[in-house]
């Protein structure tokens, strides 16, 4: 089974993201746990997660079909040890949400050095983020998404993501999410037969696809390798329909979250249908 569906809104309280991905057909869906252009929100209330745990119930949203996105102001490898502490804080409170709301992974960008430590450095810095937020909370894991390498952006290679991995004390609860349309402007061909292929024998062969808990479904306005994020809609973009037949009928990549961060919201219904219809050919 693939649980595909749109990371939805969840404006007006998070109880109202699985309603939203419900009228979407979606049988999974991303969703952010609080403002993700703020760096503190209200604690999440008993009557907000009372309603999240019901309406997933009635919805058939099992924690393994959802992934929660944290801020994009948190950067785990940041070089000022101020702004690290603020980012460290910043990550336990969304980690300790996703715990507050019976979920059990919590998808996260890296980070960056700024041009002011090596990649190494930043990278032992994000394995150690981490690692004090696991000794904080129970139960979620920590999902690393892969990056497009834009800038100085760290985690756009499989070794990159490996590196952390290793650096991170409780691997039970480390994980990946692979972008496509990151991954693809990184450099690896979702969009090729051989190239497809070739990407998850390389991603088994340095990280293990037992490490894969999420993927990100979206295509590329971009070339292969131009080291530029940006999305598009589903078969509109460099990757074409056909890089995501591949995956919707690849068995490797069954039982976890598929979520759409495509731009055209009003386009999210229909994705989701011409994914899932790309298992029936």
């Amino acid at each position: 089974m693939k649980y595909v569906g749109p990371h939805v809104s969840a404006a007006g309280g998070v109880e109202n993201a699985p309603v939203n991905a419900h009228k979407l057909g979606a049988k999974g869906f991303g969703l952010f746990t609080k403002n993700q252009r703020q760096w503190k929100a209200k604690p999440l209330s008993d009557e907000h997660i009372r309603k999240f745990k019901q309406n997933c119930e009635q919805y058939g949203y099992a924690p393994h079909q959802i992934l929660p996105h944290d801020s994009y102001l948190i950067n785990l490898g940041h070089p000022d040890k101020a702004q690290l502490q603020k980012s460290r804080e910043a990550f336990f409170d969304e980690m300790k949400r996703t715990e507050q709301l019976g979920l059990d992974r919590l998808n996260f960008h890296p980070g960056n050095p700024l041009k002011k430590i090596s990649d190494e450095a930043c990278l032992k810095t994000i394995a150690e983020s981490v690692n004090l937020a696991l000794d904080r909370t129970k139960g979620v894991i920590a999902v690393i998404e892969n990056t497009a390498g834009q800038g100085t952006d760290l985690g756009y290679s499989f070794e990159q993501l490996r590196f952390i991995i290793d650096h991170v004390e409780d691997k039970n609860r480390v994980g990946v999410c692979v972008d496509t349309a990151h991954g693809f402007a990184a450099g690896y061909d979702f969009a090729s037969d051989h190239g497809y292929e070739r990407v998850w024998q390389d991603f088994d062969q340095i990280i293990g696809l037992h490490y894969l808990k999420g993927m990100h479904l979206n295509d590329s306005k971009k070339e292969l390798g131009s080291r530029v994020d940006r999305h598009n809609s589903i078969g509109k973009g460099y990757l074409g329909e056909e890089a995501f037949k591949r995956i919707m009928q690849d068995e490797r990549l069954n039982g976890i979250p598929m979520i759409l961060e495509t731009p055209d919201k009003q386009l999210w219904a229909r994705e989701v249908e011409l994914l899932y219809g790309f298992m029936n050919e």
